[in-house]
C-alpha cells in the first residue's frame, strides 16, 4: 500500500477526532454541570439536560467553525495534492 495513502488515512482519523472534540467537550461539560444540579436538587427529569446540551453544542460549533473549516480545507488540499501524485 502506498505510504502517502496511509498517511492520508491517518490524518483523516486524527482530523475527525479534532473536529469532533469541541462539541463533544461542550456537551460533556454542560452534561456534568446539569447532572450535578439535578442531583443536588433531586430533580430527575430526563428531558431537562437536552436543551442546555444542544445549546452548548451549537455554541461550540459556532465558535469553532473557522478552526474546523481551516483544518478541513487544509486536509482537502492535501488530498487533492496526493490524488495528483498517486493517480496515473
Amino acid at each position: 500500500m502506498d505510504p502517502l495513502l496511509l498517511h492520508l488515512g491517518r490524518e483523516a482519523l486524527i482530523l475527525s477526532l479534532l473536529v469532533s472534540a469541541p462539541p463533544l467537550g461542550a456537551a460533556l461539560a454542560v452534561g456534568l454541570l446539569v447532572g450535578t444540579v439535578q442531583a443536588a436538587t433531586q430533580v430527575q427529569d430526563p428531558s431537562i439536560p437536552v436543551v442546555p446540551r444542544l445549546c452548548a453544542v451549537i455554541g461550540a460549533l459556532v465558535i469553532a467553525a473557522p478552526w474546523i473549516g481551516a483544518h478541513a480545507a487544509r486536509f482537502a488540499e492535501a488530498c487533492f495534492a496526493a490524488a495528483a501524485v498517486v493517480a496515473p
